[in-house]
């Protein structure tokens, strides 16, 4: 069996709370699925918003279901400096202390005073996966990605592990830029002694 994953690029994008996705969208509303996403349960929906920030907007921001505890934007480092969002990097649901910013949807809007994020990169493993790569929940580790012309080793990589992950990483759109990733784009752990 292959050690290798999948690298995906995670573009900019939302996870609300059913709160916050009523005062966005109105009483009672839903999210409605356009696609599945490649953890299972997880999807893109057809409701946008715009992201607002002391300096500018980022209009047309997708919104990622199933509803969550917390809201929660995920942002390249790029996306925040321009809009004028002091973003820390971080795992995902750590959003304590972290960037603030306005949502605007086509009903409402919703002040948030922290939530914002550059998610840190990671990949999302099955306990099996795990013991297949061998490394552990929270590891760090180095991933090689070969790509042509910019290949790259990433660092400060986390390892997340749950029966309801898929086998994948994710980095977002400045990391995938930079390493001129496309889509069948494969990683693989390296151990490095510094």
């Amino acid at each position: 069996m292959s050690k290798k994953f999948i690298i995906e690029t995670s573009a900019r994008h939302v996870h609300v709370t059913q709160e916050h996705l009523e005062i966005l969208f109105g009483k009672g509303a839903t999210l409605t699925k356009k696609k599945d996403l490649s953890q299972p349960g997880q999807y893109a929906c057809e409701e946008r918003v715009t992201i607002v920030g002391s300096k500018k907007e980022l209009p047309n921001v997708s919104i990622l279901g199933p509803v969550r505890p917390s809201t929660q934007v995920e942002l390249s480092a790029t996306d925040a400096r321009s809009i004028g969002i002091a973003a820390p990097v971080r795992e995902s649901g750590d959003i304590a202390q972290s960037g603030a910013c306005k949502i605007v949807g086509p009903c409402g809007e919703v002040e948030i005073n922290e939530g914002v994020i550059v998610a840190k990169r990671h990949i999302h493993l099955t306990p099996e996966d795990a013991e297949e790569l061998g490394v552990s929940d929270k590891e760090v580790v180095w991933v090689l990605c070969e790509t042509d012309g910019r290949k790259a080793i990433l660092g400060d990589v986390v390892c997340r592990v749950s029966e309801k992950f898929a086998r994948a990483m994710h980095i977002d759109t400045d990391e995938s830029n930079a390493i001129g990733a496309g889509r069948s784009l494969e990683g693989e752990i390296v151990k490095i002694n510094l």
